[in-house]
């Protein structure tokens, strides 16, 4: 029986073509729904992101949250959905929510649908505010153009981490035969359950981030000018409501990127990590319209990229090692300037996580704030945050080098919208000091330490390669010893996250939670120097992270590149061996 023709119609001709492989590949193995919810491309079959997988993730999820929240049918959960669409299968962000919403309220749940695309922010932001039970975002972040996937927020605004994966995964496989009017979305239209919190929430989100606007005068007199790409996302029209609610003229819009667009048309990989490709439009806009500042957010705008032109007329992409030492200094900065009356310092937070730089540490412990390290992960600092402002806690600012900034409380996760205009706030305060962001950047490391950091990744389909890669880092000197040296840098600690194991704990076991279906090694080497390696949960990947941390004063900034750049040479030639391992490097 036929509910979506154009999946059936993929089905149906691999079967008159005898197609085992293929078959195999669609129907081998269901999508796994791990921390991050699923992710993989729209298509036909149990593997991919289609109507009926949809269906039979959202009911196993509203039978996992009546187990969980006895007053599930009072609060409800809010769904929110980009701009993706697929017209071969005919699966598109805005159906897979419509048939999400259609599965809770079947059962009675009251659903917060927006009726229309919004940054994923959007969806914690509102089962904050509005005390709901849980959230869905339909979105693929930056990945390619033919995937989608599904994130899931708890109550407390943060995503959600283990074990709710675990038990709504098993919840999803006992929960596989579609209701019975699982299909017809068209029933939630007229059901009194469907609210539509567009209105509120574009009123109420812009509310809250003001909190975070301090220089109101200095925006409205500016004579900076910025460029903004959404590229071919979502982000267009809430960066534009975001410049207003903070008094700032509206950024330059690249005109190509700034309406939503599937196809991504004028990018090869839709991710302002991947750098200057991603930016040729924004560069060309800002020269021409005489902008030294860029602000780039991904597809779903929970991410922020920003480039700045230098004085010698090149553009500086910053990393988001470096947006983060900014906006953590700007933050703090702001914080003791204007507000600090509601909380003591020893009060005050800032979080990163364990692959991001410790440029907070460093300006924490001069200052007399805490910094904590969180696991990879949104995820970790979004519900760490949550349990330190239940402890009465100030929780500035989190940040990850992946570019996902957390500057304002009111969102647990991350947001590239707030973190976009809280940025033009600081570009224009520091305009009027006549310092551009690159050399407040150089003031921050001349104050606390300079952190070079240099972060890459392999890509590697083969599975057991990696499991063979880190287990001979667990080997490297007979069993069980780990590797002493690397090259010609000699190794002071290791701490494995995937075993448990830390060398520079009294009783060698790790504080941070450990996880044994990921990889994840951190060495510490003789120098000052510590170097990550991972493996990713959404691609082929095995990343790694490198960072050189010089105390204050140590300004030899040349030397300290040489040294790191010698570092990951030995790294990847000892501890990756990718000619041997057959491993792809990333392409610029």
């Amino acid at each position: 029986y036929q509910q979506n023709p154009k999946t059936y119609a993929i089905v149906k001709q691999l079967l008159a073509e005898g197609n085992a492989g293929e078959l195999q590949k669609y129907f081998g193995s269901r999508m796994e729904f791990g921390t991050a919810g699923l992710r993989a491309a729209m298509g036909a079959g149990i593997s991919h992101m289609n109507d009926l997988t949809i269906i039979q993730t959202t009911q196993g999820f509203c039978r996992y949250l009546e187990k969980n929240f006895s007053d599930l049918k009072k609060r409800g959960v809010v769904i929110g959905f980009d701009a993706r669409a697929d017209l071969s299968s005919g699966g598109s962000s805005k159906r897979f929510a419509r048939l999400a919403a259609n599965t809770f309220v079947s059962q009675g749940v009251p659903v917060y649908l927006f009726s229309d695309i919004i940054p994923t922010p959007f969806v914690p932001y509102t089962v904050t505010h509005l005390k709901l039970c849980a959230g869905i975002m339909v979105t693929a972040s930056h990945n390619p153009k033919q995937d989608n996937g599904y994130k899931v927020y708890w109550e407390n605004g943060a995503q959600i981490i283990s074990p709710h994966d675990k038990g709504i995964s098993q919840a999803i496989e006992e929960n596989q035969e579609p209701w019975p009017q699982a299909w017809d979305d068209k029933l939630i239209d007229s059901s009194s359950l469907l609210h539509d919190p567009y209105a509120m929430v574009n009123k109420e989100y812009f509310k809250d981030i003001q909190k975070q606007c301090f220089y109101r005068n200095i925006n409205k007199e500016t004579n900076l000018k910025f460029v903004h790409t959404s590229v071919h996302g979502v982000g267009h029209k809430f960066v534009q409501l975001a410049f207003k609610a903070f008094d700032l003229s509206p950024p330059f819009a690249v005109p190509e990127q700034k309406d939503p667009d599937p196809d991504f048309p004028t990018v090869k990989y839709p991710n302002p990590e991947e750098g200057k490709g991603v930016l040729t439009l924004s560069f060309a806009l800002a020269e021409k319209d005489g902008a030294r500042i860029i602000l780039a957010n991904d597809p779903d705008a929970d991410r922020l990229a920003v480039a700045e032109k230098q004085e010698s007329g090149e553009w500086k992409v910053f990393s988001g090692n470096e947006l983060g030492a900014l906006l953590g200094w700007w933050i703090f900065t702001c914080w003791k300037n204007n507000s600090r009356g509601t909380h003591a310092i020893k009060d005050v937070y800032m979080l990163s996580s364990t692959v991001s730089s410790k440029i907070l540490r460093a300006i924490a412990l001069k200052e007399g704030f805490h910094f904590e390290e969180t696991l990879t992960g949104f995820k970790w600092m979004g519900n760490r945050a949550k349990q330190l402002m239940d402890q009465g806690k100030a929780v500035l600012f989190a940040f990850e080098e992946a570019i996902g900034y957390m500057c304002c409380p009111a969102v647990l996760d991350k947001d590239g919208v707030s973190a976009a205009v809280i940025t033009a706030e600081m570009a224009s305060f520091l305009a009027t000091r006549n310092l551009s962001l690159s050399q407040q950047l150089k003031a921050v490391y001349d104050e606390y330490g300079f952190h070079i950091t240099k972060a890459s990744y392999f890509i590697c389909h083969d599975p057991k390669v990696i499991q063979q890669l880190f287990d001979n880092l667990r080997n490297f000197d007979g069993k069980n010893t780990y590797p002493k040296s690397c090259g010609r840098f000699k190794v002071s600690g290791i701490r494995d996250l995937t075993t448990g194991y830390d060398s520079s704990q009294p009783d060698q076991k790790a504080i941070l939670p450990t996880s044994k279906s990921s990889q994840m090694i951190t060495f510490t080497f003789a120098n000052g120097g510590v170097a990550t390696m991972r493996t990713s949960g959404t691609e082929p990947k095995i990343k790694y992270y490198s960072e050189l941390c010089a105390p204050p004063g140590n300004s030899d900034v040349e030397q300290l590149k040489k040294e790191l750049d010698e570092l990951v040479n030995a790294l990847e030639k000892h501890f990756f061996q990718p000619e041997k391992n057959k491993l792809q490097r990333k392409t610029d």
